[in-house]
């Protein structure tokens, strides 16, 4: 248009769209991809599960993985969000986020009880195998379930259909049946169809929380992770406990064939590689 001798600007063209009902506008998430037929039908055999189980005073829990953090001090790492600080302060942090060798990452695996909306949540280091979710798990029942629930015989876990919890993995099998013979209970395990973490109650009743409550705050140390994610509240009165795990948890551990054999499962008879019990010996 300026070469053909009209005067314009980039501004100018701004405008032209603005009054042709264009705006500047970022890409959003809507498309889902292919989904499984049965999704809806999981869905609902998953609240009827928990609805009997939360009628017959059994445990009704939601387990998951949070995003993993940086840790460090030296230079700290930016933690996403806003936070209320001086005009013209914003808190410093390093200009690369490379891991730190020393610190390594934060892995907080959660348990949430969907019947006392409180959260359980333990910081390790090391990896997020089944081995530690399934320890994290122990941790819950004896410090929180054994006494929260002392007259239970029947416990509900509600699981994403991957991660360290997933459906595939023999070894969460097999710590499940050794969790489930260490407790007494019936560990009945429910998993979300493929590509629908995001409906998981955990997601948006305990770590929506946790991350609005650290956002902009730069994760110095687990210990710092730990504080944080205690100190989490709502006001329909959720709280959350924190605690560190230093353990190691070696990854490529292989269960044979034998092993899940003797695992104590029971498959339901609705999609049972979703849904499955297990017995205590």
């Amino acid at each position: 248009m300026t070469a053909a001798g009209h005067a314009t600007s980039h501004v100018r063209v701004g405008k032209l769209l603005r009054g042709l009902g264009f705006r500047l506008q970022a890409n959003v998430k809507t498309i889902e991809g292919k989904q499984h037929p049965d999704r809806d039908a999981q869905f609902r055999y998953i609240n009827g599960q928990a609805g009997e189980y939360l009628a017959a005073g059994q445990i009704v829990l939601s387990v998951d993985t949070k995003k993993k953090e940086l840790i460090g001090a030296d230079p700290p790492y930016k933690n996403a969000g806003r936070e209320w600080e001086r005009s013209g302060a914003p808190e410093p942090v390093g200009v690369h986020d490379f891991p730190s060798k020393e610190l390594g990452k934060a892995i907080p695996y959660g348990v949430y009880d969907v019947c006392a909306n409180t959260g359980f949540v333990v910081v390790g280091q090391d990896h997020d195998t089944a081995a530690f979710a399934a320890e994290t798990l122990r941790r819950w029942f004896a410090q929180v379930g054994s006494v929260a629930y002392p007259a239970a015989t029947r416990a509900l876990i509600c699981a994403d259909a991957g991660g360290s919890n997933g459906y595939r993995l023999r070894l969460w099998k097999v710590e499940l049946a050794r969790l489930a013979a260490e407790t007494g209970l019936e560990i009945t395990v429910c998993h979300y169809p493929p590509g629908t973490s995001k409906w998981n109650k955990i997601e948006n009743r305990m770590f929506s929380h946790i991350s609005m409550n650290w956002r902009g705050r730069p994760l110095t140390s687990h210990e710092v992770a730990v504080e944080l994610i205690s100190a989490t509240t709502t006001q329909t009165g959720l709280t959350v406990h924190a605690e560190r795990d230093t353990g190691t948890y070696p990854k490529g551990i292989k269960i044979t064939e034998a092993q899940l054999a003797a695992v104590p499962l029971t498959r339901h008879e609705f999609h049972g590689e979703w849904n499955y019990t297990l017995r205590p010996k």
